[in-house]
């Protein structure tokens, strides 16, 4: 993941808008070689997620600064917990910290909400995914981030799926005729999901072939008849506002996945500071 362009054009971008034409502050105060220690304290409980990118921001900064975190992507952190270090040029450290820590905080937090839904189904194989409700440029990193969480990743963008929605059915005049024409025109090893409203839709769906319906904003009464109507011959996925407090009470319909848009526009940022001096001050 942290190989993609898209990353580095992203630090790159990162420091710019940050940085603009100098750190006026630090420049001022710092003239020389100075080099001191630097550590990561998480604030709360999360789940860690990003430390690969904060070590390309520092290492963009300064060659010569080295980044060690104490755990690795994934693994659930308790409050007041020592996460890492950066040593090297205090003034480098300084002006990178803050594009460092936009990044740590805002993957983690994605990461730890993810976590949360996924701890909710941790007994069924019902699978949490993503949507493409991203951060504007950012959605190679909030999608590994909800990898990290325990999620998984719908389609990337428009280019690696076929999603039938609303408007692709009105503008195209039914189910059928829309899911033909994609049978038509993209290889048979691309699945075709359909974005179903009500139960008629579904039927419609299953007959013309769809890989995957996604039930959207479905009652508890008709998901029970979408089941029985789909009976195993395509994937079931529900969507539509689903909160963690109803997660839960899901797991005992015949679904397959549950999509959740708030894993991405709606995580918070998690409380992480960097310090200088001795982790155990």
């Amino acid at each position: 993941m942290l190989k993609n362009y898209l990353v580095d054009k992203l630090i790159e971008l990162a420091l710019l808008e940050d940085i603009g034409h100098g750190d006026i502050t630090t420049e001022s105060i710092f003239k020389g070689n100075k080099t001191s220690r630097f550590y990561f304290l998480a604030k709360e409980e999360m789940v860690l997620c990003g430390t690969e990118i904060v070590k390309k921001v520092f290492s963009s900064m300064n060659s010569d600064i080295e980044t060690n975190f104490y755990f690795k992507d994934g693994d659930k952190i308790q409050q007041d917990t020592y996460l890492g270090e950066v040593t090297g040029n205090v003034s480098s450290i300084l002006t990178g910290e803050r594009a460092a820590l936009n990044f740590l905080q805002r993957l983690s937090g994605i990461a730890t909400n993810t976590r949360r839904y996924t701890t909710c189904l941790k007994d069924s194989d019902i699978k949490i995914l993503d949507t493409r409700k991203t951060t504007p440029g950012h959605r190679v990193l909030e999608k590994y981030a909800v990898k990290v969480g325990g999620g998984a990743n719908h389609r990337f963008g428009l280019f690696d799926g076929v999603l039938i929605k609303d408007n692709h059915i009105d503008a195209a005049g039914s189910i059928s005729d829309a899911v033909k024409k994609a049978k038509e025109s993209i290889p048979s090893t691309i699945k075709i999901e359909v974005e179903i409203r009500n139960l008629t839709e579904l039927q419609e769906a299953v007959k013309a072939g769809a890989d995957i319906v996604m039930l959207d904003n479905f009652k508890r009464d008709e998901i029970i008849e979408a089941c029985k109507i789909v009976n195993k011959r395509a994937k079931i996925e529900l969507s539509g506002g689903i909160t963690l407090e109803e997660i839960g009470r899901l797991k005992k319909y015949d679904i397959d996945y549950i999509s959740v848009g708030a894993l991405t526009h709606s995580s918070g940022n998690i409380d992480i500071s960097l310090k200088i001096g001795e982790a155990n001050d």
